[in-house]
């Protein structure tokens, strides 16, 4: 062998052996890379298949299926980790979702939604199966059947590298991480999305409290003025009561949480206002025996219907619940200086009590029988006025 044969023997030879080092080393990334899909990857999949269809399951029994597909098809995380209701709730609490728009959208179901992310699953274990053949293992038989992967024996007892396109399979191997995941939402989705207003009287939907109740609760008809964009109401006289202490009630909920939005305001607002002016009345009706209360509005007197009938006298007759026991009159002033709404000043609101009055039944009494009998709710009328004029003072 002539010396310049020899050199480029050796040369040759260092080429391949650096080569081999080089393949062998990304063969090293290849084991990595399978021990841990089957380690970590299949047992995680499965466990956010799981969490997947529970995450579903309660965003839709609290906010209806409609919300819960929105976000499934959103696609951007909220469901598989156990906390998708929290995730949701946390977006509701910052947007509105344009409920009438919603209502024509087209999801898909959450079935095809678990299907295709079981597919997509498949394909990249059937691509680990495919790089290292082998798969459904424990990560100890994984690791011993990765031993010597991708290099094959020779006559001299030398290994050499299989013939494999490293490239491809770097590319396939980085496919299977979840590190590149989209989380960006749909943008026609995106649509049915804006910002909840974050302070007090901007809105995107309701100029004004008064506008979101009246609105919705339809307690009068809406008049729109084209050149200015406002609304005004043209409320029904028997609802003019009611409209105020609403409106009252929800003026304070969304003072004292900004992040309130006015649809919810008013919602939550008519529930506070029937737990202040209603209820109670209710309460009455069920501990008096075979009795039935009727709320009163501005064309209506409230009434108690059946019991012993006629007039009741709040100052005798006795009443117990799970709270309280005394007479009736006791309960109601109760309610009127510890339930009803407060004017910030230390007083009963008046839009409030205007409304509790109203729902005080016409035939509640005081000296029932007598040449003093008198209205109850005129009774109390008088003492809140007096009230109200020496807390003046």
């Amino acid at each position: 062998m002539s010396a310049f044969r020899g050199i480029l023997t050796g040369y040759g030879i260092a080429a391949i052996k650096n080569k081999e080092a080089k393949d062998n080393a990304k063969m090293e990334v290849i084991k990595s890379a399978g021990i841990d899909f089957f380690e970590n990857k299949v047992p995680q999949h499965e466990k956010e298949m799981k969490l997947y269809e529970k995450d579903f399951n309660a965003v839709a029994l609290v906010h209806g299926e409609d919300i819960a597909n929105l976000f499934g098809d959103a696609d951007a995380g909220f469901y598989g980790t156990g906390k998708g209701l929290d995730l949701v709730n946390g977006v509701i609490k910052q947007k509105e979702i344009d409920k009438e728009r919603l209502k024509n959208f087209k999801f898909s179901s959450q079935e095809d939604r678990i299907s295709k992310k079981k597919s997509a699953f498949q394909k990249k274990s059937d691509q680990m199966k495919n790089l290292t053949g082998i798969g459904g293992m424990g990560p100890g038989t994984v690791e011993n059947q990765l031993e010597g992967f991708g290099e094959t024996e020779t006559s001299d007892g030398t290994t050499i590298p299989a013939p494999v396109d490293m490239g491809t399979m770097e590319k396939e191997v980085e496919g299977t991480s979840d590190t590149n995941k989209d989380t960006s939402i749909n943008q026609d989705i995106s649509t049915l999305f804006s910002d909840r207003p974050d302070t007090v009287g901007v809105e995107t939907k309701y100029n004004s409290v008064s506008k979101a109740v009246n609105e919705q609760m339809q307690y009068g008809s809406p008049i729109y003025n084209a050149a200015d964009g406002t609304t005004t109401f043209n409320i029904a006289d028997e609802l003019r009561t009611t409209s105020n202490a609403h409106i009252r009630i929800a003026s304070v909920m969304t003072q004292q949480d900004n992040s309130i939005s006015q649809i919810d305001a008013v919602s939550r607002s008519k529930q506070e206002l029937d737990n202040q002016t209603v209820t109670p009345f209710n309460i009455l009706a069920s501990s008096l025996e075979g009795s039935n209360y009727t709320s009163g509005n501005g064309r209506d007197p409230a009434f108690m219907t059946g019991g012993k009938g006629g007039n009741i006298d709040v100052a005798t007759t006795q009443i117990k619940t799970a709270n309280f026991e005394g007479n009736i009159r006791q309960f109601l002033e109760n309610v009127y200086a510890n339930v009803l709404l407060d004017d910030g000043k230390g007083n009963t609101d008046e839009a409030v009590f205007a409304k509790f009055l109203e729902n005080i039944p016409d035939n509640f009494v005081i000296n029932a029988g007598t040449k003093e009998e008198q209205k109850y709710k005129e009774v109390i009328a008088s003492s809140h006025s007096l009230r109200n004029y020496y807390s003046k003072y």
